[in-house]
């Protein structure tokens, strides 16, 4: 049974994928398997005074790792799915049971960070539980690889305009994306009961975006500033609060999977806005674009997993046109926690072809920790690819696939990088960019607010 045919899962079916028949593989063998993974469960990204922490009286779960670790929960998980693809790949034939690696052909190569790292040792002891497994990672402890790092390796004002153009196109832009969430603003700011929070007595009742500024620099990540900011870390710590406690309500309101799917649009949007524009993706993911290409050349390798996060597979997926599936049974719209994003190369004996299929668990098996199985998967989407069309077995041709890669690899190689001795005098004169909601260029902006009784009031 292939990968893509393990859809069924509590009498629910991930549409538009045709399950492998015996016919398939008598055409097809697999010969490799290149993962690209978003990190599993972790906690908050920040801790001690914490502007999450600062929204509400009451008293957040108490979390099994430290601030940005992977938690308790998350390697348990991770474990599980570790030991389903290795039921998969056994069963395709690809690996041996109790396989363990000879010369290159298995490599595990993670983030330097603890999330990350974590994942890929906890999804490596599931996956080949009969290996003492070298884990590649290139910097000390919670330090980012540049290869994981989304920044932008070359820059010039033509081209961050070019990025900005298109920030302010996507969705319609930026201020009617954002004004698109207010109904669920509103319902965080009912949950946390933020009225009545540290930050109504000192800061703000209420989440706001006019304020939200864009920087685009040399290397750095895309930043966003300003109140949305604030929003998209509450939802995120919303979210992490629901898969550890086993629980929809969230101090006690019981939301529905609607309200959480409308919580985990907010951070959509950020991670959408900073990430997703064709423009910024071909610079941001192209390292990792540029090795997963080489994986999918390489003759020697049977199995190549990559862990990241999700702007990772974000940047990845808008480089090459990768239209991800909507998903189903998950709260995040299009790359859940622990999310894998999976190429499958087959080969018909003369020609190799590629699946793409985005794996991840169901909100049920995160809440509930699942044991995985043959018989009961992790939910398997496919993943399309605008302006190609897969065969009459749901197949792209690896040459199609690698074209793409290389195509989006020489974007990225035509960006004239511009040293900053040699730009312009009013690029200079600016130590960063940083533009509003409506894509004009700032210096010196501060938010325009006035304070009434303690509270921040919009002007």
């Amino acid at each position: 049974m292939s990968l893509s045919a393990m859809l069924t899962l509590c009498g629910t079916t991930a549409h538009g994928q045709t399950p492998r028949s015996d016919i398939f593989h008598g055409k097809y063998e697999l010969k490799e398997v290149v993962v690209m993974s978003r990190h599993n469960i972790r906690s908050p990204l920040s801790s001690g005074g914490a502007g999450y922490k600062r929204v509400t009286p009451y008293n957040w779960f108490e979390w099994t790792s430290a601030s940005s670790e992977l938690s308790l929960r998350g390697g348990v998980l991770e474990t599980e799915m570790g030991q389903f693809f290795r039921k998969w790949v056994v069963s395709e034939g690809l690996l041996s049971e109790n396989y363990r690696p000879e010369g290159d052909e298995v490599l595990f190569y993670a983030n330097s960070r603890q999330r990350t790292f974590a994942t890929v040792k906890y999804f490596s002891a599931g996956f080949l539980p009969f290996a003492n497994v070298e884990i590649t990672h290139k910097l000390r402890e919670d330090k980012m690889d540049p290869v994981f790092t989304p920044q932008f390796a070359k820059m010039n004002d033509a081209y961050r305009q070019k990025v900005l153009g298109e920030i302010m196109t996507l969705n319609g832009g930026p201020q009617a994306w954002m004004t698109e969430q207010q109904p669920t603003l509103t319902l965080m700011e009912q949950v946390l009961d933020m009225a009545n929070s540290p930050a109504a007595k000192n800061d703000s009742a209420h989440f706001w975006f006019d304020d939200t500024q864009f920087l685009i620099e040399k290397d750095s990540e895309p930043k966003m500033t300003g109140g949305y900011t604030l929003a998209n870390s509450v939802a995120d710590a919303l979210v992490l609060q629901c898969y550890e406690t086993e629980s929809f309500t969230a101090f006690g309101h019981e939301l529905t999977t609607e309200q959480w799917r409308a919580i985990c649009a907010v951070k959509e949007v950020y991670d959408g806005l900073l990430f997703t524009t064709h423009a910024a993706a071909i610079n941001l993911a192209y390292p990792l674009v540029s090795r997963i290409r080489q994986e999918l050349n390489n003759g020697d390798r049977k199995f190549m997993f990559l862990c990241g996060h999700d702007s990772n597979l974000a940047s990845i997926g808008a480089a090459l046109g990768f239209q991800f599936p909507k998903t189903e049974n998950a709260l995040e719209l299009h790359t859940p926690i622990g999310s894998k994003l999976v190429f499958e190369k087959w080969s018909d004996g003369t020609d190799d072809y590629i699946a793409i299929n985005l794996v991840y668990q169901a909100v049920t098996q995160l809440q509930g920790r699942a044991l995985l199985s043959l018989a009961v998967p992790p939910m398997i989407m496919p993943v399309t690819v605008r302006g190609l069309t897969a065969n009459s077995d749901g197949l792209y041709r690896l040459a199609d696939i690698d074209e793409r890669m290389g195509n989006a690899m020489a974007e990225y190689e035509a960006i004239e990088d511009v040293p900053a001795s040699v730009r312009t005098v009013e690029a200079e004169r600016k130590p960063t960019a940083i533009y509003n909601l409506q894509g004009q260029q700032l210096e010196g902006f501060q938010r325009g607010v006035i304070v009434v009784g303690g509270k921040k009031i919009v002007q």
